[in-house]
């Protein structure tokens, strides 16, 4: 294949600079200077001044912005970028890299997923859909981002709130261990979700929100999900035991747990979640703000190389 030379900004995930993920920056940078792309490498020692040195180098419109990193790196990427013509690509190196699995980019294998990104770079862009969220935070600010893999805001969000706070591990079992840990806690909450204009009051123990098939390392919440429907598919799960969420749990990683009637699957354009308690929201494994939340998707507002 003939490589054209492209403008290329590598954004490296600041909490990379250590562990086993600590050489993926570099070499995505030297690798694509190899092929001859001229790069420009961000390195920051926090996600705030990443995205304010991002924002400053997308100002000359580069071919791409490549991030490095997991979901967390995707969203920051998604914020950037959704709703201009300049791509996203992705080079999978966090604890779930559950874009990367949606998308096809090889999320256990840095090298195989760095020559997918030399290919892809010179090849038209994949166009798929981004999620706009908004919300009030508890000072009356509103708050608006955008996400593209999936969202949570039940037991899932609490979940993933305790992983946040652990060190160890660093991989998807960091998850499982948090749901392990937050089980004593199990219980449903009252919730209002309005789904177009169709709404639905029950009680729930999870509510996701999937642009996505995955979250939490491949947990196959919404496993109809298509990234570029226009639509989002929403996963909610009613009142169980602890020893009948553990029985269905397994089941998720395969995504079949769809056909448990205590599992209620629906899609809709736009969404409103409403609960009876207070609840922090996440996206893309990041911490959005307080429920209520409203979410409407974008049709084809982020351009991505995969």
């Amino acid at each position: 294949m003939t490589t054209k030379p492209k403008r290329v900004v590598v954004a490296i995930n600041p909490t990379a600079s250590f562990g086993a993920s600590r050489d993926v920056g570099p070499a995505v940078v030297q690798t694509l200077r190899a092929m001859g792309h001229e790069v420009t490498s961000l390195t920051e020692p926090d996600f705030e001044s990443l995205l304010e040195v991002a924002h400053t180098a997308l100002r000359s419109r580069p071919d791409a912005l490549v991030v490095v990193g997991g979901d967390g790196m995707v969203n920051l990427g998604v914020n950037l970028l959704a709703g201009t013509r300049v791509p996203l690509g992705i080079v999978p190196s966090g604890t779930g890299n559950d874009m990367a699995r949606g998308l096809g980019i090889p999320h256990d294998d840095t090298e195989a997923a760095i020559r997918m990104l030399g290919e892809r770079l010179q090849a038209p862009p994949r166009v798929i859909d981004a999620v706009r969220i908004r919300w009030t935070d508890d000072d009356g600010t509103p708050g608006e981002r955008r996400f593209a893999c999936a969202l949570s805001a039940g037991f899932d969000a609490i979940v993933n709130e305790r992983a946040n706070l652990m060190r160890r591990p660093k991989g998807p079992s960091r998850y499982i261990l948090a749901l392990l840990a937050e089980l004593a806690g199990l219980r449903p909450l009252r919730y209002r979700v309005t789904l177009d204009d169709d709404q639905l009051e029950l009680d729930a123990l999870l509510v996701s929100v999937g642009n996505n098939v995955s979250l939490g390392g491949g947990m196959k919440i919404t496993p109809e999900a298509l990234l570029d429907d226009g639509l989002l598919d929403v996963m909610l799960v009613k009142p169980l035991s602890r020893i009948a969420f553990l029985r269905i749990f397994p089941r998720v990683f395969r995504g079949e747990h769809t056909s448990d009637p205590r599992v209620v699957m629906r899609r809709a354009k736009r969404i409103r979640i409403e609960v009876d308690a207070p609840l922090v929201a996440y996206a893309d494994g990041e911490r959005i703000g307080p429920l209520p939340v409203e979410l409407e998707v974008e049709p084809g507002a982020l351009r991505v190389l995969a």
